[in-house]
């Protein structure tokens, strides 16, 4: 790995730990841009990267946040699965993405990070007491059209932000497709 990506894969994860970490949170609604480094290091060098700027990003806001907990792992889980499979999408289509596909995998990502999100809380809320059978439902509409008008906003956005980026790392064979 070059020190370039090296050191962007550490900038994505700092950003998330701080997005995540001064994100507005009502009732059982998280309103965060976490996502956005974890979907650039995804987009721009493939799924490892990803998972890693997701995994460590939000590993550390958890931490400072919240400490460790039974469910901490629960916590980190979706934005690390959200940058490998967004990662994996980029790979696949060899990093050449129009941006109906960028929409398309980080629709897909922000979905499957809400999902698990929620199968967390659900999981949390069942261990720590505060379960009702509407605290999960009764918001889960909400939290997705939130998931989905947020990641289309940031899938139009992340071409025009990923195109700069991607001349910085031009001829680094490395790097992939980039």
């Amino acid at each position: 790995m070059k020190t370039r990506q090296l050191t962007m894969d550490a900038m994505l994860a700092a950003m998330c730990a701080v997005l995540g970490y001064f994100s507005l949170t009502l009732a059982n609604l998280k309103f965060t841009f976490e996502g956005l480094p974890v979907h650039i290091g995804a987009l721009l060098f493939g799924p490892v990267d990803g998972l890693a700027i997701g995994t460590v990003g939000t590993a550390i806001s958890q931490l400072l946040r919240y400490g460790v907990t039974a469910t901490t792992v629960l916590w980190i889980l979706p934005y690390a699965l959200c940058g490998a499979l967004v990662g994996w999408y980029a790979r696949r289509e060899r990093f050449s993405l129009s941006t109906r596909q960028t929409v398309g995998a980080v629709v897909a990502g922000e979905l499957l990070s809400t999902l698990l999100n929620t199968g967390a809380l659900y999981i949390d809320s069942h261990i720590y007491g505060y379960y009702t059978p509407t605290f999960i439902t009764g918001v889960l509409g909400l939290r997705l059209a939130i998931c989905v008008g947020k990641a289309v906003v940031y899938g139009l956005v992340l071409p025009g932000v990923l195109s700069p980026v991607r001349r910085l790392f031009r001829g680094q064979k490395s790097v992939g497709g980039v």
